[in-house]
């Protein structure tokens, strides 16, 4: 790939989809978003023909309240169940398909066809049936990625039952905080996990938790995924056994109001205390079909990977629900991008002949700083579209990726959402849109956002503000949809969804995120993106991917400190630091050139591939270090301890 003297990707400001994609994309019509103007909110009646319904629903959009001021009630009417549309309704079509192909930590695979997973899902529900889970019940999730998981998922669904994933990396503390919060009463867990080869036990975890709630459990259930003898107190269950009691055993699906409940999920908490988050069946399932066939242009006969654990928003969207719908191939990995290699991730995509490939920024990040050699052993032509999620993407990473990746064929579909948000909500259409490196893109259609002040007033193209939805979306969640009070108060008094997020819009109405609006550092009053700063940082020769934050000043009030991690086999030191410090001050200024920079081989990230900058606020500010059992990589923090005391 060409590089300038500098080190750096060329730039450029619009890329055109290329015409090889767009002639086989779902979605090429370049009017969709003025038909969804106009026919809004009836448009979504699209989405929604995406997916079978026991009972039609009477409108689109209804409510108590109208279409600007809630109650909003999406598909008021209709009655439908999840599972069926993930599993049943493909087998006439596609039973010998495969829906569920797994990789596990150790090297393992295992596929599962529609038939095999619509076997499993009825036999395990009617398990949790026999054990009393009924509609309406809360059944916690606490597994890692392994197929139990999205099984679980379904069979709580066909049963009409709440679930409620907590990512398998939490700590006790934090699943009992969540099941006590969701005065859930069946948990499924497992004896234990493989992290980089070495065994986590899981049940013990579990154990603790449930000593430590104010009420008691129904029942536990327990997979084996050590493959030892599972040690079973009283009111637990051994997953095999349970399914081996109810063998060829059918569930009716139990059809739910589009309004009533199918999860429970939690934020990440990378920003403060994490959120519950309720979605709704036919809302939430209608957007994620939706955008994963137009965004993620997901079809049928597609392998389609999401890098993402299922213990987050990402997972459920679009490796289970999403992909599910749409009767595809999804495909779930156990393990991290480097164990046992770090050609791990290519390895897989040629393997599983991989069409659709949705990832972090962090991770591509990641990816440039391990080099080229990697991806390049590797056959990656299967690939027809790539994808980003969890936060911005720089555009030198966006080039890479493109380039390096996609060999300048894949369109990218750069997506912001959130927990809150249930779906994609701005991103290109990739048969559609031109992209533009480091932009996210246009509202989807049917979506309205702008750029606001403080005020509620919009602000005109390039500067940057407070990124809000004017309008309800489908998969919005349950509190904002019943009107609860649920979020930030929306500035100017009318209805709005104040998503926390900093952006610009350019005149094309693309927008481009800068950061979480509490994501700014105020250094003597000159108020600094984090966002921003990384970025430059990043265009740095040598340096593969960057984390701003602010520290405490006696003088400043505020300072800028940068976590760096250099690329591979690059030397750090006095040079690195101080071509750092030259871009910092020629491309912002020299109130932001950090007051230190801190080398580190990683930075710490969750699972999903966040890198939680709260932890990092903490060391730089020496204060105790907050919860860090969402962490894939909890070690480098006591090595970034010792850094900064030594330095």
């Amino acid at each position: 790939m060409d590089e300038d003297a500098g080190g750096r990707l060329p730039d450029r400001e619009t890329v055109a989809p290329p015409e090889s994609f767009v002639e086989g994309a779902n979605v090429t019509d370049a009017d969709l978003q003025e038909q969804f103007d106009r026919e809004w909110p009836d448009c979504w009646a699209r989405a929604g023909a995406l997916l079978d319904w026991e009972r039609p629903y009477r409108t689109v959009l209804g409510g108590e309240g109208d279409d600007r001021e809630p109650p909003f009630g999406w598909f008021e009417g209709g009655r439908l169940n999840a599972s069926h549309n993930c599993v049943d309704r493909h087998l006439d079509e596609r039973k010998n398909q495969v829906a569920i192909k797994w990789e596990g930590r150790l090297g393992e695979t295992q596929s599962y066809t529609y038939l095999d997973l619509h076997r499993e899902v009825n036999e395990f529900a009617a398990g949790l049936r026999a054990l009393g889970v009924e509609a309406g019940d809360v059944v916690t999730v606490y597994v890692p990625m392994i197929p139990e998981l999205p099984i679980a998922m379904l069979a709580c669904a066909r049963l009409g039952a709440v679930h409620n994933v907590v990512f398998a990396g939490f700590s006790a503390e934090a699943l009992a905080d969540r099941m006590g919060r969701a005065e859930s009463r069946y948990l499924l867990t497992c004896d234990g996990y493989y992290r980089r080869g070495a065994a986590t036990n899981q049940k013990n975890r579990a154990d603790n938790a449930r000593i430590s709630l104010d009420h008691d459990l129904e029942a536990t259930v327990v997979v084996s995924r050590l493959g030892e003898e599972l040690r079973l107190g009283e009111d637990q269950y051994g997953y095999a056994g349970l399914l081996a009691t109810h063998s060829g055993a059918t569930v009716d699906p139990v059809a739910r109001a589009a309004t009533d409940p199918l999860f429970l999920i939690y934020t990440s908490g990378t920003t403060g205390t994490p959120k519950a988050v309720t979605h709704t069946t036919g809302g939430y399932l209608a957007q994620v079909a939706w955008t994963a066939r137009s965004v993620l242009d997901v079809e049928p006969g597609d392998t389609y990977w999401c890098s993402a654990d299922i213990g987050w928003i990402t997972g459920h969207s679009y490796i289970v629900y999403g992909p599910l719908a749409l009767g595809t191939t999804t495909l779930l990995y156990e393990g991290t991008p480097d164990h046992p290699e770090k050609e791990r991730v290519w390895e897989i995509i040629e393997r599983n002949a991989v069409n659709v490939f949705y990832t972090a920024p962090t991770a591509i990040r990641s990816f440039m700083g391990w080099g080229e050699e990697y991806p390049d052993r590797q056959d990656l032509s299967s690939l027809r579209l790539l994808g980003t999620v969890g936060e911005p993407i720089n555009p030198r990473a966006w080039e890479w990726y493109y380039e390096q990746i996609g060999g300048g064929e894949c369109p990218i579909v750069d997506t912001w959402w959130q927990t809150e948000t249930g779906a994609i909500a701005v991103s290109t259409l990739p048969g559609v849109d031109e992209m533009k490196p480091g932009s996210v893109g246009r509202p989807l259609p049917g979506i309205a956002a702008d750029v606001v002040d403080a005020d509620g007033e919009p602000l005109p193209p390039g500067e940057p503000g407070r990124l809000v939805l004017e309008r309800p979306w489908p998969a919005m969640p349950a509190s904002l949809a019943d009107g609860d009070g649920w979020g930030p108060d929306p500035p100017g008094g009318e209805w709005r969804y104040v998503t926390g997020d900093e952006a610009t819009v350019d005149g094309d109405g693309y927008v481009t995120l800068l950061g979480r609006i509490d994501d700014v550092i105020n250094v003597a009053g000159q108020r600094f993106s984090t966002m921003e700063l990384e970025s430059r940082i990043v265009e740095t020769e040598g340096v593969a991917e960057a984390a701003v934050i602010g520290g405490d000043d006696d003088t400043t009030g505020a300072a800028v400190y940068a976590y760096v991690s250099p690329e591979r086999g690059h030397p750090t030191g006095d040079g690195l630091r101080a071509r750092i410090d030259e871009r910092i001050r020629e491309a912002v200024g020299p109130m932001a050139v950090p007051e230190a920079v801190v080398f580190t081989p990683e930075l710490p990230k969750t699972r999903s591939g966040k890198i939680m900058r709260r932890l990092l606020e903490d060391i730089a500010n020496d204060e105790p270090l907050g919860d860090t059992s969402a962490l894939r990589n909890p070690e480098v923090v006591g090595e970034i301890e010792s850094v900064v005391r030594e330095g």
